[in-house]
């Protein structure tokens, strides 16, 4: 099996099909607090200290014999010019040592294959050690998510949790492996190379050195206006996510009124938007690397101009010139690298940022270390005082008591938002009770494991939750190593089984990732088989015959009659016809029992659920 073809969460506040969802925005562009989540992202790379120390070690190596390259070369121009001008003056048997120049070459040509395979090494241990600091991040990040109380994802747009899991995470990576090989290597390119400037001339190397301040204050010009781009580009590119996210989400809407013209402008204007706030960010941080350019090559053009006075007056060698030269041009460079990685190292410690706000996240109660399921399972469920809210400041459930009783099917009704859905919710204990408590057989449920209280609890929802796998896979997740007898006994008990004949692979028939193979009513239909394969001894069914059509809920009824015999079923309807055989009506309004009983017991009390049942079935008055 692979992913649900349709998972539904409780939607955050406002906001339309984009806000619900959230767009899957590309990372941050910048942190809050850069220097913690910094420090934090490094403490995470502590179990690899050994490993670092040896790519610390392989970095020097290959930067201490790549550095060395150039003034030994110079040795090489020195033996060349020296030749040359004793050749020039006629001095007999003068010319250029070909055996002293081949052995120069060859000290030059072993340098520069040893820091090759010493940089090679270097970058396959950083490239291991990285990957295993990211693996366990997204362990933990896994972990994280299974300990996160239901709460958690009410406030958290689909979409935005899962830009954490996956774009951060992965974009994390990526900083990691470029800034951390470039970054030590620039470093120790830097240390070494101003080493060996100022043991061929001080005077050229302070004139080199200058370069740096002016580097700072430009590229921090630069990035400062950078940055305001990148974050407006950023902002651009949600806007543009949630707007294609939200037409293409409701495509057939768009398509029934008439309102393709709209979207497509709405498209127009948020993608030429987006277009200029990019092209603004790129052209302005492409701007870094022209400007060290240039003041590379003006620093180049002082220390050729001020070496070559210096070779006049004898006071250094053509070969030491030639030298610093290279010098100053493997100098700036690495101080270019430095500089064009700062967005790069903002953008990740940012996405650090935001995995860690996900780790910080408060978790769910853990479950009792002693905790054992009733010794005698009778399905006995009570409500003693039972007070929630999702909210703090506004109440929904107060005060409730009731009693199911082994065996009995209570059916909850009420308009919508009076929190029968709720109800078995804290039956599941997705969610943890502000006052009072429920228990299951005489037993608290907060005094079970969570595994074990849900292990009883089966659950048929309005909102179909299939996976893209086989037809039987999916009915056989009820009840893991169910045998294909008991997969098509079950299926043919909540009449399954006769819409799958028809399928030219039957049970083996996949359900594609949008489940668009099978329709609305056959997807519930498969969602019970489920339930009824685990046979559970509390069974939940929130509108579980919704989407079936009149035929197919009258046979599913009798299907649902045997499943629910011998156990407890709480059952979310809608449809009054459904429940008319209901041990005990509870009529919920605002988080409130108004009423309980029998369904002949509330028409005759004409109350609330007298109205309701009217609403549906009685003829309108003139």
């Amino acid at each position: 099996m692979s992913t649900p073809t349709t998972t539904k969460t409780r939607p955050a506040a406002g906001g339309g099909i984009g806000a619900r969802f959230g767009a899957m925005q590309g990372p941050p562009s910048k942190a809050d607090d850069f220097g913690a989540s910094a420090k934090r992202l490094v403490g995470r790379m502590r179990p690899e200290r050994v490993g670092l120390a040896v790519v610390v070690a392989l970095g020097v190596l290959a930067v201490g014999f790549t550095v060395a390259g150039p003034k030994v070369l110079g040795h090489a121009t020195d033996i060349i010019f020296n030749g040359v001008i004793a050749k020039m003056r006629g001095i007999p048997g003068a010319g250029i040592d070909f055996g002293a120049l081949g052995g120069v070459l060859a000290w030059v040509l072993g340098l520069y294959l040893t820091a090759s395979l010493f940089a090679w090494a270097q970058g396959r241990l950083l490239n291991d050690l990285v990957q295993r600091v990211i693996y366990r991040l997204r362990e933990d990040v896994e972990a994280k998510l299974h300990r996160l109380p239901l709460r958690y994802f009410d406030g958290q747009p689909r979409g935005e949790l899962l830009s954490r899991v996956t774009n951060d995470i992965d974009n994390i990576s990526t900083t990691l492996q470029q800034t951390m090989s470039q970054l030590l290597t620039s470093l120790l390119t830097v240390v070494g190379v101003v080493i060996m400037m100022f043991t061929i001339s001080p005077v050229l190397a302070l004139i080199a050195l200058l370069v740096i301040p002016a580097s700072m204050l430009l590229t921090r010009a630069i990035g400062k206006r950078s940055q305001k781009l990148f974050i407006a580009q950023w902002k651009h590119t949600g806007a543009l996510n949630a707007h294609i996210e939200e037409s293409f989400t409701g495509h057939q809407l768009v398509k029934a009124f008439g309102r393709q013209q709209e979207s497509e402008e709405e498209f127009r204007r948020r993608n030429e938007e987006l277009y200029q706030a990019a092209s603004g960010a790129q052209f302005v941080s492409g701007l870094i690397m022209p400007s060290m350019m240039f003041l590379s090559n003006l620093s180049y053009v002082i220390i050729a101009v001020v070496g070559g006075i210096r070779i006049t007056s004898g006071t250094m060698t053509l070969g030491e010139v030639t030298a610093f030269i290279q010098y100053s041009r493997q100098f700036t460079q690495p101080i270019t690298q430095i500089a064009s990685m700062a967005n790069l190292l903002q953008s990740g410690v940012a996405s650090a940022e935001r995995v860690f706000e996900l780790l910080d996240a408060d978790e769910q109660k853990p479950d009792p270390a002693d905790a054992s399921l009733p010794a005698e399972r009778r399905g006995r469920v009570e409500f003693e005082k039972v007070s929630f809210s999702y909210k703090q400041d506004k109440p929904l459930i107060e005060n409730l008591s009731l009693v199911a009783e082994p065996g009995q099917t209570v059916a909850i009704v009420g308009p919508t938002g009076a929190g029968k859905t709720t109800l078995v919710n804290l039956i599941m204990r997705f969610y943890e009770l502000d006052a009072g408590r429920i228990t299951l057989d005489g037993v608290d449920i907060t005094h079970l494991k969570r595994e074990d209280l849900r292990s009883q609890t089966g659950m048929v929802l309005q909102d179909t939750w299939l996976f893209g796998g086989t037809i039987r896979d999916n009915i056989a997740y009820g009840k893991p190593g169910a045998t294909d007898e008991e997969v098509v006994a079950a299926a043919r008990a909540t009449y399954v089984d006769r819409f799958v004949r028809t399928l030219p692979d039957g049970y083996d028939t996949v359900i594609d990732d949008e489940g668009t193979n099978v329709s609305a009513g056959e997807k519930q239909l498969l969602t019970i088989a489920r339930a009824f394969l685990a046979s559970p001894s509390l069974l939940i069914l929130d509108e579980a015959t919704s989407s079936v059509d009149t035929r197919t809920e009258s046979l599913v009824q009798h299907a649902m009659a045997a499943l629910r015999s011998s156990r407890t079923s709480f059952v979310i309807a809608h449809r009054l016809s459904t429940i008319r055989d209901a041990d005990l009506i509870l009529v919920m309004e605002s988080g409130r029992i108004v009423e309980q009983g029998t369904h002949e017991q509330l028409l005759e009390r004409e109350g609330a659920y007298h109205r309701l049942y009217s609403a549906q079935f009685a003829a309108p008055v003139e």
